[in-house]
């Protein structure tokens, strides 16, 4: 299989040249949405409104999708009823970064940098090693959204996580968000697409507005306590 939705959202996300995770926690969530969109495209799960199903749980051949296929079926299986989206992507959207550019790694697209911060403090870095893939994906976005060229069902889900998790500028990083955002919205409406792979777009989309919203409110919410002059 070609690179994954996931990946390509992380694409996205690491700096080139310092592998630095650009607005990581939003990108968290659209590539563990990423992922569970590819395995509906995949056949392997459905969504019902806002639960989630597994169908089919062969293997898709590719290790990360796999991987989290696996995991999926054993948390809904431990569950009365089928579990929702929302409550999967919250689980693990911090698992998921770390499992996809493990990915993009053992593929040679991102190479791994560990520095101390402050002669202390590891940290890992990812730059990239290989832009020929990110060199099409960004020429791929431009067409669809800039020349309105038609999108296929994964671009057109790529385009619709990116809208919903507002990384516009992760995408198109030299245009403002109100330049793009009305044919990104216009895509992600999917009424080009096919009934299941409309509802199933609109199903992720809205999951992801829901857990972003959801985290802003719980950042925003937090009591801050100042303890002896240092704020915690």
């Amino acid at each position: 299989m070609s690179v994954t939705l996931g990946e390509e959202i992380m694409l996205l996300s690491l700096d080139d040249a310092s592998g630095v995770a650009k607005e990581r926690q939003s990108a968290g969530w659209a590539v563990a949405g990423g992922i569970v969109l590819e395995l509906v495209l995949a056949g392997r799960v459905s969504v019902d409104g806002e639960r989630l199903t597994v169908t089919d749980a062969s293997p898709t051949g590719t290790a990360l999708l796999d991987e989290r296929l696996g995991l999926i079926h054993a948390w809904a299986s431990a569950k009365r009823r089928p579990p929702k989206v929302t409550d999967w992507l919250t689980k693990d959207h911090g698992k998921a970064v770390g499992a996809t550019i493990d990915s993009l790694r053992a593929r040679g697209l991102v190479s791994e940098e560990q520095r101390k911060v402050l002669g202390l403090f590891p940290v890992r870095r990812f730059p990239e090693a290989d832009g020929a893939t990110e060199r099409e994906l960004r020429g791929r976005l431009a067409a669809v959204v800039l020349e309105r060229a038609a999108p296929d069902d994964r671009t057109a889900g790529l385009v619709a996580l990116i809208h919903a998790a507002k990384l516009h500028r992760l995408a198109f990083p030299d245009l403002a968000g109100k330049e793009v955002s009305p044919r990104m919205a216009e895509i992600a409406d999917g009424q080009w697409a096919g009934e299941s792979v409309r509802t199933a777009i609109r199903t992720m989309q809205a999951a992801m507005v829901a857990v972003t919203v959801a985290t802003t409110v719980t950042v925003i919410a937090t009591p801050r306590v100042i303890v002896t002059g240092v704020l915690r």
